[in-house]
């Protein structure tokens, strides 16, 4: 098997092994293939190999980002545990366990029992966990394996009785380890005030087969148009975080050998490190860990925007790289401006903004060159269900050679609602040779 992306001990040979029928999203097939064959074919999305739309990851982009984010935390002693929401891909979850994470983050008790089946073994659950069947299921994880480790939110009394009863209920012989979530007025969970999360605190440390754990937030809500007032909220919010870890430690609400005190999405996770790095003096070590789902693939829209901010930061001359690209056919030439796309709202993310036309190329039969870089001015003005309007610049010369049949690759903006789209995402070099393929679970 032709594989590139550390595994990180996880059990994938039955992705490898699977057969994939003819009709999945963005491959040429007329009869089943052996997954693991996929490299041996040396399909080429330049050369018109593959079905399109198609969705591909660039690998050396995926490797720069694996080794950037593991210096990153190294150098503030920070932990990473990705949340695994943005690709829900065991092979990305593998390679990110294999580049040093500490465990992954999850949103929902199904991505959980995912994530299981594939072999992690240390869950951030970055939610409150609820629904009755949510919490058997999580705790029938913990019950039967006892080198599971799980870690849930909670930020109301009702939460803490809830996973108190589910926890007797189930006979589990460990305490269920709990954070207690600070949230911000207004947005979404979360005590709103650090009252309010210290109140609560004081509720897991008592209730029987809890413990507290830690204390946890989330920063990139703070996220505004005022780039300078965003970047002091969430710092304020950070210190926040850090003092409430001060003030349980105090009132000796701490259950076990460290305190986890987790934050930083993808937007400034920079800060959250800076401000949780030597949070020293307590009874027992702070663990420090950040949440970033997105730093794996980037962008070409808002978080490469952002992340761009966290280089001039860090002052790091090379910051982290787009990845996730999604390729199209040009299928009509109605207009002189206008170019329709073989790709819609069902192959691509459009919920922050619109993709991001990038390169255009006429399929040769080796490859032919690089692709071009498309001029000024083109834009995706808007989508249907299967289609894109690529708006071309008027009296540009690409109005009059733009074809049917031409390629066009498009860059995203928040690649979480690009992934959930496709089963199966195609990884290429730089020459854009498919070199495997990586599957998600939504």
């Amino acid at each position: 098997m032709d594989r590139h992306l550390p595994e990180g001990g996880l059990a994938l040979d039955s992705l490898a092994e699977q057969m994939l029928q003819p009709g999945v999203k963005g491959l040429p097939l007329t009869e089943p293939l052996r997954q693991g064959a996929i490299p041996v074919q040396r399909w080429n999305v330049l050369r018109g190999d593959t079905s399109y739309p198609v969705a591909l990851l660039k690998e050396s982009a995926l490797l720069h980002n694996l080794d950037w984010m593991r210096r990153f935390c190294d150098r503030y002693g920070a932990v990473l545990a990705p949340h695994g929401k943005t690709t829900m891909s065991p092979q990305l979850f593998g390679a990110q366990l294999a580049n040093g994470a500490w465990g992954m983050t999850l949103a929902t008790a199904a991505q959980v029992q995912i994530a299981y089946r594939y072999g992690v073994r240390r869950v951030l659950l970055a939610n409150q966990l609820v629904a009755p069947a949510d919490i058997r299921a999580m705790l029938a994880l913990m019950r039967d394996d006892p080198a599971f480790e799980f870690y849930a939110l909670v930020d109301s009394e009702e939460g803490v009785q809830r996973l108190s009863r589910g926890v007797a209920e189930a006979k589990l012989a460990r305490p269920l380890p709990l954070l207690v979530e600070l949230g911000l007025p207004g947005k979404r969970a979360g005590c709103r005030t650090p009252a309010e999360a210290m109140a609560v605190a004081q509720k897991v440390a008592r209730a029987p087969g809890l413990q507290l754990a830690g204390i946890e937030g989330y920063e990139g809500l703070l996220q505004g148009h005022d780039r300078a007032a965003s970047v002091e909220a969430v710092r304020a919010f950070v210190s926040q975080l850090a003092a409430l870890v001060r003030q349980a430690d105090g009132k000796k609400l701490f259950g076990g050998a460290q305190i986890l005190l987790s934050a930083g999405g993808s937007a400034y996770f920079d800060l959250v490190a800076h401000g949780f790095a030597g949070l020293t003096g307590l009874s027992r070590p702070v663990l420090p860990v950040l949440r970033s789902g997105c730093y794996l693939t980037n962008d070409h829209g808002s978080y490469q925007d952002l992340t761009h901010d966290i280089s001039a930061r860090e002052h790091a001359a090379d910051g982290l790289r787009p990845a996730l690209e999604v390729w199209s056919m040009v299928t009509s030439r109605p207009e002189p401006t206008l170019a329709i796309l073989s790709m819609g709202k069902r192959d691509a993310s459009y919920d922050q903004e619109l993709p991001i036309p990038l390169y255009h190329h006429r399929p040769a039969a080796d490859g032919g060159t690089e692709p071009a870089t498309l001029p000024p001015g083109c834009r995706i003005e808007k989508m249907n269900d299967q289609h894109a309007y690529l708006r071309l610049p008027e009296g540009d010369a690409l109005c009059r050679e733009l074809k049917v049949g031409d390629l066009v690759g498009c860059g995203i903006s928040h690649p979480c609602t690009t992934f959930d789209k496709w089963p199966l995402l195609l990884v290429a070099d730089d020459a854009y040779t498919v070199r495997y393929a990586v599957n998600t679970f939504f």
